[in-house]
């Protein structure tokens, strides 16, 4: 967390003061350095180790991803392995947040009032396609916030009302981050984080609840796959 808070500061700083004249890539890219340095802690302070499967699956043109959700981890490693800037789908009080907020703020990302669902569907549809036309993938967490491992939340439908609407394929991604940082841990423990992305799922025609299903059993069917005991467990305590 120290090495999250002292790297955050001047890097933060300096976005925000580079965007008052620049944004969209170079701006994405100086943030990103952010995102490594992190990275870089969470492997050789914390001994977390990714295991990636399925980058081949990626296509070449406008994309959703559409990912499990248990740590901040996912967070930080895919807008660095994705061959494209990621535009994040994100609830708008991390915009509060000291400096990692402030240089949120200023990239090409979608900040949603959660408490207005209607209104919050309209800017993902008028934004996301905006940001999709661009070159930007579009990520979201179709369960909404981070669960716990060996848990499944409810699959929400505007990852998949974006990709009707655009025409643009989603890939589901499995990430097992639970295992070394655990919701809401202050506490990391070092291990495998295993990531796996799936093919991608054709949009057209579909309706976004068939397509969400879809998702939803792929990625819980990888999820018991990847990390098997801490569905084991869930079992025996319920």
């Amino acid at each position: 967390m120290a090495w999250l808070i002292v790297t955050v500061i001047p890097i933060g700083t300096a976005a925000v003061l580079m965007s008052i004249a620049v944004r969209g890539t170079p701006l994405y890219r100086l943030c990103m350095v952010w995102v490594k340095l992190s990275l870089w802690g969470a492997r050789v302070i914390c001994g977390m180790q990714p295991r990636v499967q399925g980058m081949e699956h990626l296509p070449d043109g406008p994309l959703i991803l559409l990912v499990k959700h248990q740590s901040a981890w996912e967070t930080l490693a895919l807008p660095v392995m994705m061959p494209r800037p990621l535009s994040f789908v994100f609830k708008r009080e991390l915009l509060y947040v000291p400096f990692f907020g402030w240089a949120l703020g200023r990239l090409d990302m979608v900040h949603i009032d959660r408490g207005r669902p209607t209104e919050a569907f309209s800017r993902v549809g008028k934004q996301g396609a905006a940001l999709l036309e661009r070159g930007n993938w579009i990520i979201m967490f179709p369960e909404g916030t981070r669960t716990e491992r060996g848990t499944q939340g409810k699959y929400r439908l505007g990852g998949t009302k974006l990709a009707v609407a655009t025409g643009a394929p989603v890939v589901p991604i499995a990430v097992t981050s639970g295992r070394c940082w655990p919701r809401q841990a202050f506490i990391k423990r070092p291990g495998i984080i295993d990531l796996s992305i799936g093919k991608p799922i054709a949009s057209v025609g579909r309706t976004p609840a068939d397509l969400m299903a879809e998702v939803e059993t792929w990625i819980e069917a990888e999820m018991h796959r990847l990390d098997p005991q801490a569905y084991a467990a869930s079992v025996q305590q319920s």
